[in-house]
């Protein structure tokens, strides 16, 4: 079900984090202010599952287009403010391997002052997505929710290093921190991922998901342990905000379900992967943009008989040993 701008109720997930205009280069091409941020890869990739309430902020050079894109995709943008100044502007450059890109400039312009603000409808909604950011904007967010129903927050190692204990507060009030698996074991001191996510257990949330980018993505709680593995890409154009994207179909999922439960947990992971799967095929966040339900109805189908018939030759193997 997708709403229209005229929504105004109370909507079951709210995404918080920044909205970018990127430059990306890689090997094979460069596009130049392409829209981009955790806020906008999240809330898109979220859109196809339900309602959802983007909260962010931009400068007065943001194109009306990227707005429409947001609107096309049915998500609440009242939580979207505009103050006088530049958008948040990135740019970045990937090698051949397609992991990590060097930064080549960030300058956050207007939401390095941001403060985020929950519209009055936003504040009651079950579900909330804390993106990247540092852990005073999130704080202020938590603050502000009345009860929610379930959290996920995401961090950097930047905060990490220079905020540590504004964000062992915010990793103590949330239901699952989903991180990468570098910032898993510095949050530690690890190098074993398991250990780093008992570890980030004993802090707080219920759920730890460790994110291996194209080796997929593992997750962990007090009733076990799931992984699972990227969805096979052919062609990848652009990994930027992948993450973010697993983030949002991963809580636009959940927030589907009538019970939140280490079940629906790990069947939200299959919708994550999926959705980041569909947003490194095209730079920014244009591919979730041009996303028919069908086709993820069919990728999610496809990812399920993969996953399947793995697990069922595993169990072959094993009976005969």
């Amino acid at each position: 079900m997708k709403i229209s701008d005229e929504y105004s109720g109370r909507v079951p997930l709210v995404v918080v984090g920044a909205v970018e205009l990127d430059t990306v280069i890689t090997p094979f091409a460069q596009k130049w202010n392409v829209l981009g941020g955790s806020s906008s890869y999240a809330s898109l990739a979220a859109s196809f599952f339900g309602p959802v309430g983007m909260v962010g902020v931009v400068g007065m050079d943001f194109p009306r287009a990227c707005i429409e894109t947001y609107r096309r995709a049915g998500i609440e943008t009242s939580g979207l403010k505009t103050e006088k100044g530049k958008t948040f502007r990135w740019s970045g450059e990937y090698q051949l391997n397609m992991n990590s890109p060097r930064t080549i400039s960030s300058e956050l312009n207007v939401f390095a002052g941001f403060k985020p603000e929950l519209p009055e409808s936003y504040r009651k909604s079950p579900f909330l997505f804390l993106a990247n950011m540092s852990p005073t904007m999130q704080l202020d967010v938590l603050s502000q929710a009345r009860h929610p129903r379930f959290i996920v927050a995401d961090t950097m190692d930047l905060w990490i290093k220079t905020d540590r204990t504004k964000l062992n507060k915010v990793i103590s009030q949330v239901d699952m921190l989903m991180v990468r698996d570098v910032e898993a074991r510095m949050l530690s001191g690890h190098q074993s991922v398991i250990k780093a996510a008992r570890d980030i257990l004993r802090m707080g949330p219920d759920y730890v998901v460790v994110r291996k980018g194209e080796h997929g993505a593992m997750l962990f709680s007090r009733f076990g342990m799931f992984i699972i593995p990227a969805y096979p890409v052919e062609d990848v154009e652009d990994p930027t905000g992948a993450g973010d994207s697993f983030a949002g179909g991963f809580l636009g999922s959940l927030a589907k379900a009538e019970i939140v439960d280490y079940r629906t947990v790990c069947e939200a992971m299959v919708c994550g992967s999926v959705m980041a799967s569909f947003g490194v095929e095209a730079f920014g966040v244009n591919r979730l943009a041009s996303l028919s339900k069908s086709e993820i109805n069919q990728r999610i189908s496809h990812f399920r008989t993969i996953m399947t018939g793995c697990e069922k030759r595993a169990q072959k193997k094993l009976a005969v040993v």
